[in-house]
């Protein structure tokens, strides 16, 4: 069941610290059931890992609930960038010179789309995400010969170090590009990253319960 009033607990934390943090609602794993709550509970912006659950998930909700905001948290193969287009508005995980030229096909589509390049800060080899020292060249590429929509950075840091550490060293990285929208804390180190001003906590288990 979907915990409204963890909802408000951290609303309410964002409020006094001042922050400008936005709560994306992780249902991945999670039926439609669990959606309508939270958008019962005030909810409008949802992150969904896979594009078919989400197309079959959001399909009538988008047309029922215009206001919705979908993001795509997780990662994507460029086979199904076309039907990703279709239903989600943000982008959080773009990692790859691949990737971006496959989105880049679809011009008038990616107009009102926004992307974050997901770093890899860690350097996990087991984890998506752009290398630190690769993130210029890929940041650029994506924004001066793509001409795609880079608002930000977003990253998922070692589930074993600090991720205060990754948070700051991703905002430095981004201010370096002029770059102050950040995609970074979980269930687990949200008020970190809204002690740091993250324009967006993706939150799934603490506020929809563990995944099917």
């Amino acid at each position: 069941m979907f915990d409204c009033n963890k909802i408000k607990e951290i609303q309410e934390y964002i409020k006094n610290t001042g922050s400008l943090s936005k709560i994306v609602a992780i249902s991945k794993n999670h039926p439609k059931e669990s959606v309508f709550e939270a958008i019962d509970c005030g909810l409008r912006e949802f992150g969904e890992n896979r594009v078919q659950e989400a197309t079959s998930k959001f399909y009538e909700l988008l047309n029922k609930y215009p206001d919705i905001v979908l993001h795509l948290t997780g990662p994507l193969q460029t086979n199904k960038v076309k039907e990703a287009l279709k239903i989600f508005t943000i982008f959080h995980t773009l990692d790859r010179v691949k990737l971006a030229k496959e989105f880049a096909k679809h011009t008038s589509i990616i107009k009102s789309k926004k992307f974050f390049i997901q770093v890899n800060t860690g350097k996990e080899k087991s984890k998506s995400g752009v290398l630190p020292d690769d993130l210029k060249d890929l940041f650029l590429f994506c924004k001066k010969d793509l001409n795609l929509n880079i608002i930000g950075l977003m990253c998922i840091p070692p589930i074993n170090e600090d991720s205060k550490t990754h948070f700051k060293l991703l905002k430095e990285m981004g201010q370096g590009f002029g770059l102050n929208r950040f995609s970074m804390g979980m269930s687990s180190d949200y008020k970190e990253a809204i002690n740091l001003n993250s324009t967006y906590i993706r939150l799934g288990t603490i506020l929809f319960g563990k995944r099917l």
